[in-house]
């Protein structure tokens, strides 16, 4: 069996730069790193490599006990609305952690904040069988960019956290140290030979417009509260991914910040938390779009079924507030379903459940049926199965001529690839593949395999023509 990863938690008060720490040592920039106190407010995980060891690195919002009090700078209006919430997601975070990153502010110097943080800490370590507080907390003195103020970080000891580790975590100044340090506190940090083969595991992103209910349903199929829920659009800000068995398989849910139209995105965090949903939706195998059963299909929502489309991407269709529709009876399904299928039309072969993430209505279809996409994606056909398929399509309906009273021939077939399924067709001449003939070739073959979920590429490669000898 794997080792499992040891868990980094990053806390800190806010603007510290918590994420910034963060995105140097998972080595992208995975967290939203902004001036305003506030902006990162769920738990962040990401992969960090160190010395050919891995652990797992958890972001969390900024802790700040004096936040409201006299004299005291407020957060944003929507921040402060989560203070409570952020301070429990990094207590879960710290609870779950092997080693915790205490991160402090060179430049502030110490502060009344740092002090109830550090004592917040104190109170959350428990006893090893030998006494040692567990678990161990580093303290990570950030933005010490200079030798100078590098040796401003002994105020810190007064924290009665230990030593002090200098860093710069903009400019990557005493990282190796730091992390020299967590391996100590780690070294049963696994080796990548020893991991799992990560493309194994299902990666499933949900995605849609703000407010239609993607944390809820991320937090109804973990059946805790994963992240923060809100009725206010954009609350999620974050590609927050959690791993989950499910009947002993190993699933990675990914929940994404709602993606607007670019018309109407708002410059700044909003704007790279959308980026970083469609970056997330990349690195996913099987997306599940989430519609309003309340508004119906939007224009929006077929403007991110063709994200996941130009992506290659499996999808699942998920309506979503099915228990707030109105006056329904035997026939609503239908009519519902109808109108999805005419409004996403280019997303045909994606199943579409109706459920409630409030009152967990066919909530447990959603992981059987994108496990059961999943395996669609990877599903190969052997090459004579192809032929046989394309040969029954031309004999049924052969390629029409085209204007130059040419038709298109097709020669041979075969699936070249998965994820998504890609067949090779060599024909006489590409230019003469009419669209709509190519979908009659995708269709005969979904008539076979349906490949559930999960778009087909066809990819038509003309024949060589032989060179004159001289």
């Amino acid at each position: 069996m794997p080792k499992r990863r040891p868990i980094v938690a990053i806390v800190g008060r806010p603007n510290v730069g918590k994420s910034t720490l963060f995105n140097r040592l998972v080595g992208e920039r995975r967290a939203v790193v902004n001036d305003v106190p506030g902006t990162t407010r769920d738990r962040i995980v990401g992969t960090a490599e160190w010395l050919d060891r891995v652990f797992d690195v958890v972001d969390t919002g900024g802790l700040d006990p004096t936040a409201g009090q006299k004299g005291k700078a407020p957060l944003s209006v929507d921040s402060a609305a989560f203070i409570e919430a952020i301070r429990q997601q990094a207590a879960e975070a710290v609870e779950d952690a092997d080693v915790v990153l205490f991160v402090v502010d060179a430049e502030a110097g110490v502060t009344p904040a740092d002090r109830q943080v550090a004592e917040w800490l104190r109170r959350w370590q428990r006893r090893d069988a030998q006494g040692r507080p567990q678990p161990p907390v580093l303290l990570v003195v950030n933005k010490a960019d200079s030798d100078r103020k590098a040796e401003d970080v002994y105020a810190f000891y007064e924290l009665g956290l230990g030593e002090p580790i200098p860093i710069s975590a903009l400019h990557g100044r005493g990282v190796g140290d730091l992390l020299d340090k967590v391996l100590e506190a780690v070294p049963w940090a696994p080796r990548f030979d020893e991991e799992e083969d990560e493309d194994q595991v299902p990666k499933l992103a949900i995605v849609g417009r703000p407010n239609v209910g993607k944390s809820s349903l991320l937090n109804r199929l973990l059946g805790e509260e994963r992240v923060l829920v809100s009725d206010i659009p954009g609350t999620t800000r974050d590609a927050v991914d959690t791993r989950l068995r499910y009947y002993g398989r190993d699933i990675v849910l990914i929940d994404t910040a709602g993606i607007r139209r670019k018309g109407r995105i708002e410059p700044g965090v909003e704007k790279y938390s959308v980026l970083r949903a469609l970056r997330a939706l990349q690195r996913a195998d099987v997306a599940l779009l989430m519609l309003d059963a309340t508004e119906g299909v939007t224009a929006q929502d077929a403007h991110i079924g063709g994200y996941i489309q130009d992506a290659g991407k499996s999808v699942v269709i998920l309506v979503n507030k099915w228990d707030a529709v109105p006056d329904k009876d035997a026939f609503t399904i239908n009519r519902y379903t109808e109108q999805v299928r005419q409004a996403l039309n280019f997303l045909d072969y994606a199943p579409v459940l109706f459920i409630s993430a409030k009152t967990g209505q066919r909530v447990h279809k959603v992981l059987p049926t994108a496990l059961e996409v999943y395996e669609a994606r990877y599903t190969r056909l052997p090459t004579s199965l192809v032929n046989r398929i394309l040969q029954d399509a031309v004999d049924k309906h052969p390629p029409p001529p085209s204007k130059g009273h040419k038709a298109l021939k097709i020669y041979f077939g075969a699936q070249v690839g998965v994820a998504p399924p890609t067949f090779l067709l060599q024909v006489n001449d590409p230019k003469l593949a009419h669209f709509s003939y190519l979908r009659y070739l995708e269709n005969q073959i979904r008539a076979v395999q349906p490949f559930v979920g999960t778009p087909i590429r066809l990819l038509l490669r003309g024949k060589e023509k032989r060179r004159k000898k001289k």
